[in-house]
Order: C-alpha cells, then sequence, then structure tokens
C-alpha cells in the first residue's frame, strides 16, 4: 500500500468563512500516484469545521445564514467569559473534523456538486488541513 500525506494551510479572509478546497484535495490525489484507494481529509482545528455541498453564490450566502441562524455569533454564551469565541466552539460540533473519499482511478470520487469546504468560524486565520492518501 502506498500512503502519501499533505498538508495544507488555507487562509481565511473573516470571521466567518467559508472556503472550497475541493481543488487543493484533488492536488494532493493526483500527485500521489495512488489510482485505487481512499483520501482522508483531516481538520485539526477546535473552531472550524468541514462539509460538503454545492458551491454556488446564493447557497454560499445560505450558509452563512444557517450559522447565524443555529448558533448567533452575538449569543449569551458562558465560554465567552474566557474568550470571546463560543459560537465557533459550539458550530464546529454540528459539522465534521474530517471527512473520507474514494479514489478510483486516481481521482476523488464525489457527486456532481459535491465540492469540499471548510468553514472558519474563528476567522481571519491560517487552518491546516491534513490530507492522507491511502491506496495502490
Amino acid at each position: 500500500m502506498h500512503v502519501v500525506s499533505r498538508e495544507l494551510v488555507i487562509e481565511t479572509r473573516q470571521r466567518r468563512d467559508i472556503v472550497n478546497i475541493t481543488d487543493q484535495v484533488e492536488r494532493v490525489v493526483r500527485e500521489s500516484g495512488v489510482r485505487n484507494g481512499i483520501v482522508l481529509v483531516f481538520l485539526p482545528h477546535a473552531t472550524a469545521g468541514l462539509f460538503a455541498n454545492e458551491d454556488e453564490p446564493n447557497i454560499r450566502r445560505d450558509y452563512a445564514n444557517l450559522f447565524e441562524r443555529l448558533v448567533p455569533a452575538s449569543g449569551d454564551y458562558h465560554h465567552n467569559m474566557i474568550d470571546n469565541n463560543a459560537d465557533a466552539h459550539l458550530l464546529t460540533t454540528l459539522y465534521r473534523q474530517f471527512y473520507v473519499f474514494p479514489v478510483i482511478n486516481g481521482r476523488l470520487v464525489r457527486g456532481t456538486w459535491q465540492e469540499l469546504f471548510l468553514a472558519d468560524f474563528d476567522g481571519p486565520r491560517s487552518r491546516r488541513v491534513v490530507v492522507l492518501v491511502m491506496g495502490e
């Protein structure tokens, strides 16, 4: 079995930001030389998450509205007495820290409209994303 790991650095520009990382992950898969296997995408952060969905300007605004409806940034949270980012921690619990995708014939397998996003809830920051490709 062949195993390749890479670390991506994703720069976010605002407190709540959504960055499409699909192209970067696909590049790692291509460069790995793995033809058939899996890719693990892991986000080692407590105030950011991953999700897979469509990338379209109107749905991006809907994502932002959803984040605010689920966990308002200006909520009265106990953690804010320590660090003013409780909403970011709470939103992260609703999203994933990792995704696993199949790799078939050297390509990342995903749905027609499915893109992979990093959602930063406590930016702007530099976020690390670990990509591990395993297979033959």
